[in-house]
């Protein structure tokens, strides 16, 4: 069936260059496993020498480029090569839709009717390697007993003799030439045959060109040089889209990847300019394909099944880079709302979907994430807090992991008798069961206004979409519930209300980092405390749940040694001390100060953290040069000196955390410019609106690139 290409060498080869490439153990082997079971096309791989990656060794019946993706696969991969060898066991796909919903990867790069198995070429004490095989999409879809014997037999007996290599410390296999098939050498007779094999092709009216296994063209006839427009010596040795200006398009270029892989006949028409159709149509086998190539009969026929270049309709599915630029969108989606959007954005159209759905699973019903293209929302409400046990095409699809396509409202009723009513005003429908880590994450619906046939290969591809975004979906629903997560326990851990406090005026705000979705440590909290309250501000190192849970530790801290009666040197040395003991390895900053507005004055304590900035009443705005020692939880030894600060009635005290004045490529003292030329004119507002202001004014001068608390205290003026 397969035969060593090697046609570019001539001559024995000498005995130094057969010493050291060594039998062909991997090709022998791969030929007579390909043999014994019929199969098309296969490759062995080998671990690589850390045991991490599978590396392809040999590739026989198709050219490697159709298999570069996994050339070298991880072992964690989610492909099947490297599950066979991550669970010492024969892994099966019994077709395009069992691909496109186990592997969505593959299916998306190979969107064609194939049937693969993988196995592990593994003894009992190690594993070496793995072997793929692949069979026409006409095989049956469940393997059969004598193919599985025959396979596992096969890559046993590899594996011992692989063992076998290793025990006697002889160097393994390494890579060997792909095993492609070559044309056999005819003897005498055979060349009079092939003569009038050659007078016969020419008398024929249509034309007939043979492509190799990689697409270049080996023969053709004069009839065919003058359908494509081209000598034919000019065409020979080069791929027809390579040679043929009209037909550079990956359209033509897919129907002969479909035709290799599934082995069956496949079709296409094509425009040469200016206004002549030609029909090709491609005979596969394990050696190459044939091409019959003739003027089109009933183009508006043809063109119904057959791609075109610069259809817009689902002929574009079958297209390699559409999908993957769809794949490549939905990487792009980090919350729900993402992928809903980018679904409707990049997928639906791309399909001729004119409205979706998004549906989620939980607790046995389905609730709907987000919806586009439906004019009426109480159509979407049917499908909201729907029983996963109701027998309806949306739950089936979930339940079964198996799409349903409808072509119109009729064959839907047909399957489903018991809906009361088509369920909304649209012609054809593509329930897609989104399936990631195996396991269901929801239903995606995409309608459509006309009736809408599923050919198989828009069915595969959609499939493999429907795994593409289910993946997507599932980041994003784990991405929006470690964003609520996050915020809703530093939420928890803020005060929820200030303290009010006689002679003073408080406001506080916290705003999230813009990127991501990370937690910070920032924390203010004032404590009514006898006999003078206090207030105070700070930042834990990190962004995290435990940042965030370790700033509830200290504020809870701070509030009990105020509460107790601590001076503000000894409330910061005790909560230093704290931290240390906490054993976190996490730093923090701090603010500290006691108030005493009926004085008007405050004492303050400072460990690392942004100089405070004070508005006099007449306006005047300065950065308070304040004494202070180290970020608490570096030196258990350290202490934080205070300074006392006049706290005239009127006046208005600035504290913040660092996202407030710090981001990159711009210097701290500008930042604390601008903020005070802010302050100076920003006259006497409410405190919270001024808050706000504050807040709004850094955003718009730069993208914060950390959490930003600020609290404000301003002392009352008498009356």
């Amino acid at each position: 069936m397969v035969g060593v290409s090697d046609g570019q060498t001539s001559g024995p080869t000498p005995a130094s260059a057969r010493q050291q490439a060594g039998p062909p153990v991997l090709s022998v082997a791969l030929a007579s496993m390909m043999d014994e079971v019929h199969a098309h096309s296969g490759a062995v791989y080998l671990l690589a020498p850390d045991q991490s990656v599978l590396q392809m060794a040999v590739m026989a019946g198709l050219p490697r480029a159709f298999a570069a993706p996994w050339e070298r696969v991880g072992l964690s991969a989610p492909i099947p090569v490297a599950q066979a060898v991550r669970e010492r066991r024969l892994v099966w796909v019994g077709g395009e839709e069992d691909m496109a919903r186990r592997y969505p990867r593959i299916a998306v790069v190979l969107p064609y009717p194939f049937a693969l198995a993988a196995l592990p070429v593994a003894t009992d004490n190690a594993a070496y390697g793995a072997v793929f095989v692949t069979w026409p999409g006409s095989h049956p879809p469940l393997l059969s007993d004598w193919e599985r014997e025959h396979l596992t037999a096969a890559c046993d007996r590899l594996a011992k003799r692989l063992e076998r290599t290793a025990q006697y410390n002889r160097p393994p296999p390494h890579h060997e030439p792909d095993l492609l098939a070559a044309p056999p050498l005819p003897g005498a007779a055979g060349m009079l045959g092939t003569a009038e094999a050659a007078r016969m092709v020419e008398r024929l009216p249509y034309g007939l060109v043979s492509l190799d296994l990689h697409g270049r063209i080996v023969f053709a006839n004069e009839a065919a040089g003058e359908l494509l427009g081209r000598a034919v010596a000019d065409l020979l040795g080069i791929q027809p889209w390579a040679s043929v200006p009209w037909l550079n398009d990956p359209v033509y270029e897919d129907r002969y990847r479909a035709a290799l892989i599934s082995q069956h006949i496949t079709s296409f028409v094509a425009l040469r300019p200016p206004g002549t159709w030609l029909s090709f149509r491609l005979y596969p086998s394990t050696n190459g394909l044939s091409v019959r190539i003739g003027r089109a009969r009933s183009v508006a026929e043809l063109a119904r099944d057959t791609p075109r270049p610069g259809d817009a309709g689902p002929s574009r599915l079958v297209t390699i880079s559409t999908v993957l630029s769809l794949a490549g969108a939905l990487t792009e989606a980090a919350g729900v709302q993402d992928v809903v959007q980018l679904v409707a954005d990049e997928i639906a159209p791309a399909v001729g979907s004119t409205a979706l759905v998004l549906l989620g699973s939980q607790g046995g019903r389905l609730y709907v994430l987000g919806h586009r293209g439906y004019p009426d929302p109480r159509v979407v409400g049917r499908f909201d807090g729907l029983p996963l046990s109701e027998r309806t095409p949306v739950t089936q699809a979930l339940s079964s992991g198996v799409p349903g396509f409808f072509d119109s409202p009729e064959q839907l009723l047909r399957v489903y008798p018991n809906l009361r009513q088509a369920p909304d005003t649209f012609a054809a429908w593509a329930y897609l069961p989104l399936i990631a880590s195996g396991r269901p994450v929801g239903t995606c619906v995409l309608a459509y206004t006309e009736p809408h046939v599923f050919p198989a290969e828009e069915r595969a591809v959609l499939t493999s979409l429907g795994g593409l975004i289910a993946q997507a979906l599932e980041r994003a629903q784990l991405y929006d519930t470690k964003h609520r997560l996050a915020h809703g326990l530093q939420e928890a851990l803020l005060p929820h209300s200030l303290a009010t406090l006689p002679g003073l005026e408080a406001a506080a705000c916290y705003v999230p980092a813009t990127h991501g979705m990370e937690i910070g440590g920032d924390f203010y909290d004032l404590v009514p405390a006898r006999p003078l309250p206090a207030a105070v501000i700070g930042d834990v190192q990190g962004h995290n749940v435990t940042a965030a849970g370790l700033m509830g530790q200290i504020r809870t801290g701070v509030r009990a040694y105020t509460t107790v009666g601590q001076p503000p040197q000894e409330v910061m040395r005790s909560t230093n001390r704290l931290l240390i003991d906490l054993g976190a390895d996490l730093f923090a900053s701090c603010l500290y100060l006691r108030l005493d507005p009926a004085h008007g004055r405050a004492v303050m304590s400072r460990a690392g953290h942004p100089p405070p900035l004070l508005r006099r009443p007449d306006g005047r705005v300065r950065v308070l040069d304040l004494a202070g020692g180290p970020l608490l939880g570096i030196d258990a030894s350290a202490t934080y000196p205070t300074t006392q600060v006049s706290l005239a009635p009127g006046s208005v005290l600035v504290l913040y955390t660092d996202g407030l004045v710090e981001s990159p490529g711009v210097d701290i003292e500008d930042s604390l410019a601008d903020l005070g030329e802010l302050l100076a004119g920003a006259g006497e507002p409410p405190l919270n609106r001024l808050a706000d202001q504050l807040v709004r004014h850094a955003a718009a001068a730069r993208e914060p690139v950390d959490d930003v608390a600020v609290l404000l205290l301003r002392a009352c003026r008498e009356d």
